[in-house]
């Protein structure tokens, strides 16, 4: 069995795939955490391509990056091995999209409009916030965000280069957890985009109940 604190991390990555999904299928088509797919986004507007988003992946990169200053703000503590700075992450992130849901419930959104820019800028706040403590206090194998390392480390951190059956086992459960959310997000989004927001809050409060109490690992990981 996982401890929680892995656990945690799985049920957040989990719901990185319903809000990743979501935002590009029904915002306008940009990642609210992987990053990297942004700049491409934003390299193909500055370039002219047609129907390539540019506002958007600005919108998105901006508050990523606001999200990841906070939290380094919020991590800078006496103790480093410090276990407290998830949880407080995780609930800045259920106020961020329990707002996002309402307003998605409250008002029709279209790709393009300021709302939509909205919702966009607060989701990647939240995972910005989010993906700086989980590299900060979680496990080098789940960085809940992207899975760039989570892939190419199938044969690192080991003396011999080779994963070992618990890392494997980890590192396919971070690459199912994200796999699945996205699949959850684009059969909600069927049906409404507050109820796809809706149902990665709820996983978050899952995290979170998930979590409490649960010590955390320093991990050191590169940037992608």
């Amino acid at each position: 069995m996982w401890d929680p604190l892995r656990r945690t991390l799985l049920i957040l990555t989990f719901v990185t795939g319903i809000l990743d999904v979501t935002s590009f299928l029904a915002l306008g088509g940009v990642f609210v955490a992987m990053q990297t797919g942004n700049v491409i986004f934003l390299g193909l507007g500055l370039a002219g391509w047609a129907g390539a988003p540019t506002l958007a992946p600005l919108i998105a990169l901006a508050a990523f990056l606001v999200g990841g200053l906070a939290a380094a703000v919020l991590t800078r503590a006496p103790d480093p091995g410090s276990g407290d700075w998830l949880l407080p992450a995780m609930l800045v992130e259920i106020g961020l999209l329990g707002v996002a849901a309402i307003l998605a419930a409250l008002v029709h959104v279209h790709p393009g409009r300021p709302l939509a820019y909205l919702l966009i800028a607060m989701l990647s706040l939240a995972m910005g916030l989010r993906n700086t403590v989980a590299r900060r206090t979680g496990d080098p194998n789940l960085a809940t965000t992207v899975l760039n390392l989570t892939l190419s480390a199938f044969v690192t951190h080991t003396p011999t280069g080779l994963a070992t059956e618990g890392e494997l086992a980890l590192r396919g459960a971070a690459i199912g957890a994200i796999l699945a959310g996205a699949f959850v997000g684009a059969l909600l989004l069927k049906t409404s985009l507050a109820l796809a927001i809706a149902a990665a809050l709820v996983g978050v409060v899952a995290a979170a109940v998930s979590g409490r109490g649960a010590g955390a690992r320093p991990a050191e990981v590169t940037a992608r």
